[in-house]
């Protein structure tokens, strides 16, 4: 009898560990499960592949893991947002918020075929991400490397607008 109550209060503990682990999961990625709506419309790339059309199918959840650092002069945010161009996104500050707004295409392989895995989120989609403190925008800048959008934001020193776009270089 002992050795049941042993491996019940065993169970009951590894319960505990994956319920408490799985609580911190869920709570680190609610920010970065986004969603995406699906493309506009369908158009032709110069290579002969075809961007998504609206009505195939997109899981419409997506992962924008991002970053937020607090260094002593400025904010730094990096956001994971891979297959996209400069172009792709448009940046905003409104109040504390930053906002990243973008649209994903997916180019398809082939007309013939099916997939049997889709795990990729396509389609525009927006993303708030709060910050710590004011910024200033006047000298705000961004950049898109190798999937990784990164944007430099210098803090706010005195009165100067709220809101306002970031320009991708």
């Amino acid at each position: 009898m002992a050795t049941l109550t042993q491996l019940r209060q065993g169970l009951g503990q590894i319960w505990e560990t994956v319920t408490e682990d799985w609580n911190k999961l869920t709570r680190r990625a609610t920010n970065a499960v986004t969603r995406f709506s699906p493309p506009a419309k369908t158009a032709r790339k110069n290579n002969g592949k075809k961007i998504m059309k609206s009505n195939q199918r997109s899981i419409g959840w997506g992962l924008l893991a991002a970053e937020v650092f607090d260094s002593r002069n400025k904010i730094i945010v990096r956001i994971e947002a891979p297959g996209m161009k400069r172009s792709d996104f448009d940046i905003e500050v409104v109040d504390n918020f930053l906002i990243i707004r973008g649209e994903k295409k997916i180019e398809r392989e082939s007309d013939k075929g099916r997939y049997h895995v889709v795990e990729c989120a396509y389609g525009s989609f927006e993303r708030a991400i709060a910050l710590p403190t004011p910024v200033n925008l006047n000298k705000a800048k961004a950049k898109y490397r190798r999937g990784v959008l990164k944007i430099e934001l210098p803090k706010k020193k005195s009165s100067q607008p709220r809101h306002g776009q970031v320009t991708i270089k």
